[in-house]
């Protein structure tokens, strides 16, 4: 979530930034089939799932072809015009939705993508979302933002390689619902409430809603330059479209 930096002269900090923002990131380590886990995460989901199924009530296996994740991240800084806000959407993830034959209470949800498989500022994702986002990014521009978002100084996402939900409780009746949810990023997990709009039972399932977080509450360092000429703001958005059969 680190913005491209070009700066016409400001105060001979100009070629700095230009220099920070341009330069060609490093390769980015290869992810092969056999690091697509995590201790065995994934196949442990399924089998907590399939073990629901066989209790009784509908198992609905999300779709990462059909559903969509995207986080938005916002420019800020004393230079904030300069900068650019970013789009990040996850078009690989695992998840599963569990509906019992009872109340919606009973009912949850898992869903876990990894950082790294994480595409940002795809030229489709921006198109549709107005002035804020107009701004179409050069390759080695999208390239640089992915090294610093994904790196050290920021979500160190070889250290901590997966975003998980997990719902906690359940209320409401469909089609709208409300979910406690516990969410893990950066190694840390915090708790929520997110109001759900789910639709299609009981063949699949169609979730929407959205969420805002902040970075710090995950023990991440939104990006800043020196003296706050351009920064990350610390709040994102995410939003999401799942769905299940």
């Amino acid at each position: 979530m680190i913005r491209k930096y070009i700066v016409i002269a400001l105060l001979g900090l100009a070629s700095i930034i230009t220099l920070i923002s341009c330069a060609t990131p490093s390769p980015a380590p290869q992810n092969n089939a056999a690091s697509a886990t995590l201790g065995g995460q994934p196949a442990s989901l399924k089998t907590s799932y399939d073990e629901l199924g066989i209790a009784g009530g509908k198992v609905y296996t999300l779709d990462s072809q059909n559903s969509a994740v995207r986080i938005y991240a916002f420019r800020g800084g004393l230079m904030s015009r300069v900068g650019h806000n970013h789009v990040l959407s996850a078009p690989r993830f695992t998840g599963f939705a569990y509906l019992p034959s009872g109340e919606a209470a009973n009912a949850r949800f898992d869903l876990e993508f990894r950082l790294d498989e994480l595409e940002i500022d795809n030229p489709e994702d921006r198109s549709g979302l107005g002035k804020a986002f107009a701004a179409i990014l050069r390759p080695v521009e999208i390239a640089g933002t992915r090294e610093h978002m994904l790196g050290e100084e920021n979500l160190q996402a070889e250290r901590f390689p997966y975003v998980r939900v997990h719902s906690l409780q359940i209320t409401g009746e469909p089609p709208k619902l409300a979910a406690k949810v516990q969410v893990e990023i950066h190694g840390q997990k915090r708790e929520l409430w997110v109001p759900l709009n789910v639709e299609g039972f009981p063949e699949r399932i169609v979730v929407t809603g959205s969420f805002i977080l902040r970075q710090t509450d995950f023990g991440i360092r939104p990006y800043t330059l020196p003296a706050g000429l351009l920064s990350v703001k610390d709040e994102v958005v995410i939003e999401f479209r799942l769905a299940g059969a």
